[in-house]
């Protein structure tokens, strides 16, 4: 490759990460927006126009606040695990499938899967770090949830790796030319829905946040840019699942702009989930993990074996 091809994927790249920073500020206002329309009140409304300017003066806000320090935290781990889930969130978005500018991945799928897996030891250090038995309590919560749904989630993109029969997501725009895998996976495409929900921490399965209880979970230790750099990884991931489910299930990518429509219509289903829903049960939770989604997903990844044997 020669020096102008690196430096077009640079750009390139750098032109994605502020496009997903951008993306992240609206989603958060939008968030807010939503929540305060289904609570019958205003969302924020003063800053700029109709509130448009309200994400980037929290952002002000967050990282010009005073940075603490706590008596007995592990000063590298605690400072770098926010940088690092951070600096994860952002690199698994190089998985977008241009079809031109920047990198094409042939095993993009597990790239996926490892940077997801990437992202529980972020939280669990962020958690042991400050030294805080909220903070490890709320690590060890969100680390037990993460890693049962990442199981489901798995099985789940296996069913979608048969059906495809590669790791590249620009296939899944090949094959979905004439009918959308919604349809023909209708039910795994639900609880890939709720295992994303409950990937990211959201509610109702945000019990790594759960204020009442845990007195915010494993970032309760984490003011200033510590906090809003976790804040921005949680809403960067938000908006990546989004994307998969547009990818996987809601006809690929495509040079238009009905893609980032269905996005912000999935990123927007998570915002509802949250205006609507109340917060689960921890026992619930890990018994609607192992004894539901597991059992439906193994089974449908045996269906799927099965016609592909069949038919080819």
């Amino acid at each position: 490759m020669m020096l102008f091809d690196y430096l077009n994927i640079f750009i390139g790249g750098l032109i994605l990460i502020i496009g997903v920073m951008v993306g992240v500020a609206f989603l958060t206002l939008l968030e807010r927006k939503i929540l305060g329309y289904i609570q019958i009140r205003k969302g924020p409304n003063k800053v700029g126009f109709m509130g448009l300017l309200q994400p980037f003066s929290d952002a002000i806000k967050l990282f010009s606040k005073e940075q603490t320090y706590l008596l007995n935290f592990n000063y590298l781990s605690y400072y770098f695990s926010p940088i690092l889930s951070f600096i994860l969130s952002l690199l698994i978005w190089i998985l977008m499938p241009y079809y031109f500018n920047l990198i094409s991945f042939n095993l993009g799928l597990l790239f996926f899967l490892c940077c997801i897996s990437f992202g529980v030891y972020m939280i669990m250090v962020a958690g042991w770090s400050s030294n805080s038995n909220y903070a490890l309590l709320g690590a060890l919560r969100s680390v037990a949830q993460t890693i049962s749904y990442e199981v489901s989630l798995s099985l789940i993109l296996m069913s979608c790796i048969l059906m495809i029969m590669d790791f590249n997501l620009m296939k899944f725009t090949d094959y979905q030319m004439m009918i959308w895998f919604l349809f023909l996976m209708f039910p795994l495409s639900l609880c890939w829905m709720s295992s994303s929900l409950a990937e990211t921490n959201r509610t109702p399965f945000d019990f790594a946040e759960g204020e009442s209880e845990l007195v915010s979970g494993f970032n309760v230790e984490y003011s200033s840019g510590g906090f809003a750099l976790i804040f921005l990884a949680e809403y960067s991931s938000i908006l990546f699942m989004s994307l998969m489910f547009s990818l996987m299930y809601l006809g690929g990518y495509c040079l238009s702009l009905l893609f980032y429509f269905k996005l912000i219509f999935i990123a927007f289903l998570f915002i509802w989930v949250r205006g609507t829903l109340p917060r689960y049960r921890y026992d619930k939770l890990m018994y609607l993990c192992w004894k539901v989604y597991l059992p439906i997903s193994l089974n449908f990844l045996l269906l799927f074996l099965g016609l592909r044997v069949f038919f080819i």
